[in-house]
């Protein structure tokens, strides 16, 4: 083995080395970095402008423009977060009280069904009504001690929190001022010819842009709209069940109907046909208007991705990052197709060499 040889083999050792590490290193504040990574894409167009506006300020160019998003994004986001928590906590005095009883509520929904139904349960082996109420009041008591736990959580955390949010302030501003020098010296990395290099940039910025964008919108409206009907109908905690059909909404077509579906179901086997009536229309007509018509609009005509496959992606990315993944799954799929996109092309140059 020649010493050039032996050389480049080193190198490539200490380059994996000192790169794992780096990321280890990295790993506490994982969250904060990659928010920071998104909220630069995401606003890339915006500071752009203003930087057209401000050619000879790059400093407060992309001052400016962290200062919209933590106007518009970060200090909302911090608001609803503390409402939400408060009312989690209310919810679960009300469960451990008994005053709100899931268990008893779904009994009485299930002792209005008729018989035919109850019959068809009985062969289905769920026909256990006492088992499935238990388990159903033990759920909703560990998932309301988990939001208590949280608001307690929050506030042993706020340190951590904060910094947090600063170092993703911090790195956002950088990442904005010196982003396009940063794209360039990432492509020079990568060896691939330039139109490949420039299709896997633009998909990468493409998904992200369309994935947070879209998914937000939808998941904001809907909850909006999902919280303004729950307080119309008196329903109590209905920041909180929007909130919460927000973040069911990230996942498309059946999101939001896990929460006002059974709540529809309970008023109308209960007596309240007014109220049942009028939100199942208005979930079906208003919250599936925004999910049929901005989704496709925001997230799959920009992605160009099959709506199966954003769902799946999306659920995988959840369950194996958290909240992150509604981001991550979609953007490994949409590289994974993209890469296989550029496949036969890269297997003709190499033929061709």
């Amino acid at each position: 083995m020649d010493n050039s040889n032996l050389y480049f083999r080193t190198f490539l050792l200490l380059l994996a080395t000192v790169t794992a590490a780096f990321i280890w290193v990295l790993l506490p504040y994982y969250a904060a970095i990659f928010w920071g990574v998104i909220l630069a894409i995401v606003f890339t167009p915006m500071h752009k402008r203003l930087l057209a506006r401000l050619p000879k300020r790059p400093n407060l160019a992309a001052l400016f423009t962290v200062t919209i998003i933590v106007l518009i994004v970060i200090i909302p986001l911090i608001l609803v977060s503390g409402l939400l928590v408060q009312e989690g906590a209310a919810i679960y005095k009300q469960v451990s009280s008994g005053q709100l009883n899931l268990g008893a509520n779904f009994e009485q929904i299930i002792n209005a069904l008729p018989t035919s139904v109850h019959d068809t349960l009985d062969r289905l082996g769920v026909g256990d009504i006492l088992s499935l109420r238990d388990k159903l009041s033990a759920g909703a008591m560990a998932g309301s001690k988990f939001l208590a736990s949280q608001a307690v959580s929050f506030g042993q955390h706020t340190f951590e929190f904060m910094l947090g949010l600063g170092i993703m302030l911090y790195l956002l501003f950088f990442l904005l001022r010196d982003g396009s020098d940063l794209a360039r010296k990432s492509k020079q990395l990568i060896p691939l010819s330039e139109d490949h290099q420039q299709h896997l940039f633009r998909k990468f910025a493409t998904v992200v842009r369309a994935t947070v964008k879209g998914n937000i919108v939808v998941a904001a409206t809907q909850g909006a709209l999902g919280g303004l009907i729950f307080w119309f109908l008196g329903i109590q905690g209905a920041l909180f069940w929007g909130v919460l059909m927000a973040f069911l909404s990230l996942l498309p077509a059946i999101g939001a109907a896990l929460i006002w579906v059974p709540v529809a179901i309970y008023f109308l086997v209960t007596g309240a046909i007014w109220q049942g009536v009028v939100l199942t229309l208005f979930c079906v007509v208003v919250i599936g208007l925004v999910d049929n018509a901005l989704r496709p609009m925001l997230v799959g005509k920009d992605t160009k991705m099959p709506d199966y496959v954003i769902l799946i992606s999306t659920l995988g990315g959840m369950a194996t990052f958290g909240l992150n993944g509604f981001v991550i799954g979609p953007l490994f799929a949409a590289l994974f197709i993209s890469c296989w996109d550029l496949f036969p092309a890269a297997i003709r140059l190499n033929q061709e060499e």
